[in-house]
């Protein structure tokens, strides 16, 4: 008998209940990857090898709801200004000022470029079947993305490398250069193979 009530003591302690504990809440954030484009086909070799990389963390056209890397494309438009300066004669320079067509005409083109680009870029994504969100932004190439890193948020930015040698990069700027000293993020730089750059 004795037995009984310890045997019983036994199963009625394994029955009672330990105080319910709540699981630790695990805050996801979703992180914002930056891809720069424009014309180059370096650009889009590493609007590409991002892909090819990081697909398995980006958001996916199939999981709507899902958590996941949002990626952003980027594109800058470089300002048209309305005159520009010739010299004309000894010590003198003329302004010669755009017509409204002539200006209507460079935007119109700027734009339909722009929607040429950022169509490849989503043929691209969609190929992987990821989503991205696309940006257009006017003025200098190099202050505008690294404001857009700083405005959105950015955790990575990534720009393609066009291989400039040193005095090209010394008289024209390097957008990837400028971004690596400037950007508030961590960048990658991604440099094309050789028969791209050629």
């Amino acid at each position: 008998m004795a037995e009984d009530q310890a045997t019983a003591t036994l199963k009625t302690s394994t029955v009672e209940k330990q105080p319910e504990t709540e699981a630790p809440r695990v805050m996801t954030t979703t992180k914002r990857m930056m891809v720069a484009i424009d014309e180059s086909d370096s650009s889009f070799y590493a609007l590409q090898w991002v892909i090819d990389h990081f697909s398995s963390l980006l958001m996916t056209t199939e999981a709507a709801g899902a958590e996941g890397d949002l990626l952003t494309v980027v594109h800058v438009q470089s300002p048209f200004y309305h005159f520009a300066a010739f010299p004309a004669g000894p010590g003198g320079a003329t302004a010669v000022y755009a017509s409204t067509a002539m200006i209507e005409s460079v935007k119109k083109a700027q734009q339909e470029t722009s929607a040429a680009l950022l169509s490849r870029v989503l043929q691209m994504c969609r190929a992987k079947q990821i989503r991205a969100e696309t940006l257009v932004l006017e003025g200098d190439a190099k202050d505008m993305i690294c404001q857009a890193v700083e405005q959105m948020h950015v955790d990575l930015l990534v720009v393609g490398s066009r291989g400039l040698g040193k005095i090209k990069r010394a008289f024209l700027g390097s957008v990837s250069d400028y971004c690596a000293h400037h950007a508030k993020c961590p960048i990658l730089i991604v440099r094309p193979p050789k028969e791209i750059t050629s």
